[in-house]
């Protein structure tokens, strides 16, 4: 019964978002999503939560070593950027001709 109501989010792979909580935290500075992994209510953001990470060799690499790579944080920790306002916004979803359209609340304009 715990993954009865599967959650809806706004944001989805490619949006340029803003991480507005942690150690990343830049209003000004808008990132692009990677990943999103709903069961788990995470994203991959490009550049943005960079861990290292021990691998050993193997066929695709040989070398093996440690790698630096992007570990998935909250989705409550980015919100969507408005490139007409400059900044952050919220989201509201609306119907059009049978779709769902993501519009900002702040500028009132369509996210691609």
């Amino acid at each position: 019964m715990i993954n009865r109501f599967k959650p809806k989010y706004n944001i989805k792979k490619g949006d340029k978002v803003v991480i507005i909580a942690g150690d990343d935290k830049d209003l000004k500075k808008p990132r692009t999503i990677l990943q999103v992994i709903t069961d788990k209510g995470r994203v991959v953001v490009e550049g943005a939560n960079i861990v290292t990470k021990h691998t050993k060799p193997s066929a695709t690499n040989t070398k093996g070593g440690i790698i630096k790579v992007e570990a998935p944080i909250h989705i409550s920790n980015v919100q969507l950027w408005d490139a007409k306002v400059g900044g952050p916004a919220k989201i509201k979803r609306t119907r059009e001709n049978g779709k769902l359209i993501r519009i900002s609340k702040k500028s009132g304009e369509a996210i691609k």
